[in-house]
């Protein structure tokens, strides 16, 4: 918790320092005084102990404002306002404490394609050794990245970054054939696919129709590296577009056959929505043979659309460029339902939970169930939990490895 109200307090301008406060009584002299604190106290004070012991189960802040200048009134209007700017964060804690229900949803965190990627690092530096090379982050999420780091795995941009013989894994997203002919024409590097198997679904459906001569539009995110890897399987025939309006603006000849495909991360809503318009414009559009958007990323916005409408709060867990992750975000929103999302637990704003009563909590597929546990356990820092969980499916799905780490 104390991470949590350093946040709040940092936030309001002022200086925090997280750390053992050790209370000692005041007839110490000031030499035992230093011992205290340079065995790993970031204050000794007298009075802190007393006020404790008496409060023992209730949340307890303790602010001191101290000024050196005795003698000058100025330092004094300068504790003085430390003091008033404490005051807002420690009344956001206040009203953030008490009960709570917490409603899971599941399924949540990682789906099997992730699994399976970060499982190919993991057998890479084990079979291969340190270090592993990794074109782009393996998942979109900052811990899976810290994680494999420490293990040995060092992330780069591009191929021209990794050194010759080098053992290198292209990431879950997916890459173009142009960075596959890189790898090829280097000749010296070993090279492990971790593509989602559903991704690499999408870039041969758009092979298959590129070969059949169909003008191909793909609906997607343009800064995202899946839509990337896909556009590359067929230069010079995709349009890309990313909301309904686009489709309006779209400049294909009308006697030639259009297919349309989709980043299998998206929001199943908003890209019912584009299809629609698609099908309106173009009445003989092709589909793929089966939904690109994956089962899990589907399973996900399912689960929230189940709890949505029961909580005040929805938590989403997942870094920021997950596509999948903000899409449960808008998925609760468009329910009607207050979302945030928060990398870790230490992202928790203590503001969002003033008059909360039930909270929603999910994570993205990219990120790790541990997270998930570490808010919970934030959130019973502030009170009594009453747990649940709603499960909309069982996911069974399992992908095979690559043949070079199994």
């Amino acid at each position: 918790m104390a991470a949590i109200v350093a946040g709040e307090l940092g936030k309001a301008g002022l200086g925090v320092h997280v750390g053992p406060i050790v209370s000692l009584s005041p007839s110490l002299r000031s030499s035992e005084r230093g011992v205290r604190v340079r065995a790993g106290a970031v204050v000794v004070d007298a009075r802190s102990a007393s006020l404790v012991h008496r409060l023992p189960r209730n949340p307890l802040a303790i602010v001191h404002a101290v000024s050196h200048a005795t003698n000058d009134p100025a330092g004094g209007r300068s504790a003085l306002a430390s003091l008033r700017s404490v005051r807002s964060p420690l009344e956001r804690w206040a009203r953030a404490c008490g009960s709570h229900e917490v409603v899971l949803a599941s399924p949540r965190s990682f789906c099997a394609g992730v699994e399976r990627a970060i499982e190919i690092v993991r057998r890479a530096l084990e079979r291969y050794g340190a270090p592993v090379y990794v074109r782009r982050q393996i998942v979109h999420n900052l811990h899976v990245v810290r994680d494999l780091e420490s293990r040995g795995a060092i992330f780069v941009e591009e191929l021209d970054e990794v050194p010759e013989r080098a053992t290198v894994v292209f990431a879950a997203h997916g890459v173009s054939p142009a960075v596959r002919a890189q790898a090829d024409v280097r000749g010296d590097l070993k090279v492990i696919d971790a593509t989602c198997p559903l991704v690499a679904k999408v870039h041969t459906e758009a092979r298959r129709y590129a070969a059949q001569g169909h003008h191909l539009v793909l609906i997607g995110h343009a800064d995202h590296e899946e839509i990337e890897g896909t556009l590359g399987e067929a230069p010079g025939r995709f349009h890309l577009v990313e909301r309904s309006d686009d489709v309006q603006d779209l400049d294909l000849d009308p006697e030639q056959p259009v297919a349309y495909l989709t980043q299998t991360t998206l929001a199943t809503d908003e890209t019912a929505e584009i299809v629609a318009a698609l099908r309106h414009r173009f009445p003989r559009i092709v589909a793929p043979p089966a939904d690109d958007i994956c089962y899990a990323t589907q399973n996900r916005q399912d689960a929230v659309r189940s709890i949505a409408h029961r909580c005040d709060l929805m938590l989403v867990v997942g870094s920021a460029n997950s596509s999948n992750t903000a899409r449960l975000v808008e998925v609760a929103r468009r329910e009607g339902c207050r979302s945030e999302l928060v990398e870790d637990a230490s992202q928790l704003q203590l503001g969002w939970l003033d008059s909360v009563g039930t909270i929603g909590l999910t994570a993205g597929a990219s990120a790790p169930e541990f997270l998930v546990h570490e808010l919970l356990e934030t959130l019973r820092l502030l009170g009594p939990l009453t747990l649940s969980e709603a499960t909309t499916t069982e996911e069974t799905v399992r992908f095979a490895l690559p043949t070079q780490v199994r």
